[in-house]
C-alpha cells in the first residue's frame, strides 16, 4: 500500500467497468491489450490487429480471445513459449519468450488461479515487477516481495532473477523518497530466492538496517507510520533464508500491519484492531492478507471473468492518468487495474 491507512469510512466498491478487455504479455513479451475487436500495444497504444467482430469469447483462464469475424475466427492467445495471433488460418507469434504456467488442477479454484498468474507475469516490465503496469514506472519492494513468493510456487523465478542480481539500492524510496523499514528484510527474502549471502548488497543492507535498531528490534516507518512488528518479522525472515544469524527479538507491540505477515513467526502476536472497511475496500489486499493469517473464510468471492479481478484505489504515488488507455473513467476515479499484491495475496491465499 502506498499511502496511510485511512479514517474509517466506507468507500462504495461497485466496480467500475472499463468494458470486456485482456492483458496479454507474460513475463518479458510485449504487452498488449484486447479490447473491441483491436489488439494495442499497452505501453504506447500502438494498433496492432483489428477485426471487426460479430461476437467475441474471453477467456482470462485461458489466456485467450476468440473473435468471430466476417472473415472467418480470430484467435489471440499465449501459452508457454510466445503470445500468438491466428488470422486466417495462419499463425504468427507477437512476441515470443518462456515462462511456466501451470494448470493447478486439480485445484478447486485451478480456472482463478491460472488468472491470477496471468496478472501477476503480465506486470513483470523489463525495469522489474510493478504493482501495475501502467501506473506504477517503478517495482516495489513489498509488492515485489510477494509477486516472487508466487512465481517460486510456479518455477518463474528466472523471469525476475536478473532484476534482484543487478538491485544496488538498500530501499526503493518509492514512498515519497522515504526509507522504509520493511526494505531491508523484503530485499534480503529476494535475494534469498534466487541467490545466497555473497550477493553485494547483502552487506550493504546489514549496514543500513542498524539505523532502524531499538531494543532488540527494528523501529522506522512504512507507509508514514510505525510498524515494528511487520518490519522486523520481515527481516527475521530474510536472515533466516540466507542462513545468516538473527540477532533481532520480535516486540510484543500491537501492530496492524502484523495481520499482513501471516509467512512465519504467527505465534508472536499482540491483538490489535483489524483494518477498518474503508482501507479494505480502497487496497484488497489487506483483507486477504488479513483473512490468511486468522484462517479466514474467502473475503470476497473472485469471478475469474470480472473485468477488474484485482485492483487498487486512491495510492498516495500512483500516476493514475495512464490508466486512461484502459479507462478514463479508471483513471478519474483512481482506479488501477491489475494490480499484484493482490493478485499475489487472493493466489497465496487459495494455495495454502
Amino acid at each position: 500500500m502506498q499511502c496511510a491507512i485511512l479514517p474509517d469510512e466506507i468507500v462504495a466498491t461497485s466496480h467500475v467497468a472499463p468494458g470486456p478487455h485482456l492483458l496479454f504479455g507474460m513475463g518479458h513479451r510485449r504487452k498488449c491489450l484486447y479490447r473491441g475487436g483491436q489488439l494495442l500495444d499497452a505501453c504506447t497504444g500502438e494498433l496492432l490487429h483489428h477485426s471487426y467482430i460479430r461476437s467475441e469469447t474471453i477467456e482470462p483462464a485461458e489466456y485467450r480471445v476468440t473473435l468471430d469475424t466476417p472473415r472467418g475466427l480470430v484467435r489471440i492467445w499465449e501459452d508457454e513459449q510466445a503470445l500468438w495471433l491466428d488470422t486466417d488460418g495462419q499463425r504468427r507469434a507477437i512476441s515470443r519468450s518462456p515462462v511456466k504456467l501451470p494448470r493447478f488442477e486439480p485445484h478447486a479454484q485451478a480456472p482463478l488461479l491460472r488468472a491470477l498468474h496471468a496478472q501477476l507475469l503480465i506486470n513483470i516490465m523489463p525495469f522489474g515487477p510493478v504493482p501495475n503496469l501502467w501506473v506504477y514506472p517503478r517495482p516495489w519492494y513489498r509488492d515485489s516481495a510477494m509477486v516472487m513468493m508466487c512465481l517460486e510456487k510456479t518455477g518463474n523465478l528466472a523471469l525476475v532473477e536478473p532484476w534482484v542480481m543487478g538491485l544496488s539500492k538498500v530501499f526503493d524510496q518509492n514512498n515519497a523518497g522515504e526509507c522504509e523499514a520493511d526494505n531491508p528484510g523484503q530485499l534480503l527474502y529476494m535475494i534469498s530466492l534466487v541467490s545466497d549471502h555473497k550477493h553485494p548488497l547483502v552487506d550493504k543492507v546489514l549496514h543500513e538496517v542498524k539505523r532502524f535498531e531499538k531494543d532488540g528490534y527494528l523501529l522506522g516507518r512504512s507507509d508514514f507510520g510505525e510498524h515494528p512488528v511487520y518490519q522486523t518479522k520481515w527481516m527475521k525472515l530474510g536472515l533466516r533464508r540466507l542462513g545468516l544469524d538473527d540477532p533481532y527479538r520480535i516486540p510484543p507491540i500491537a501492530d496492524g500491519y502484523d495481520h499482513l505477515f501471516w509467512m512465519d513467526f504467527r505465534e508472536f502476536y499482540t491483538p490489535c484492531p483489524r483494518f477498518n472497511a474503508r482501507s479494505t475496500s480502497l487496497y484488497p489486499y489487506l483483507r486477504w492478507a488479513e483473512a490468511h493469517f486468522f484462517n479466514d473464510p474467502p473475503p470476497a468471492d473472485p469471478r475469474v471473468n470480472d473485468p477488474i479481478l484485482t485492483w487498487e484505489r486512491a495510492a498516495s504515488q500512483a500516476d493514475y492518468w495512464r490508466m486512461n488507455l484502459l479507462s478514463k473513467e479508471l483513471g478519474d476515479k483512481r482506479w488501477c487495474t491489475p494490480h499484484t499484491w493482490h493478485a499475489a495475496e487472493m493466489f497465496l491465499y487459495y494455495l495454502r
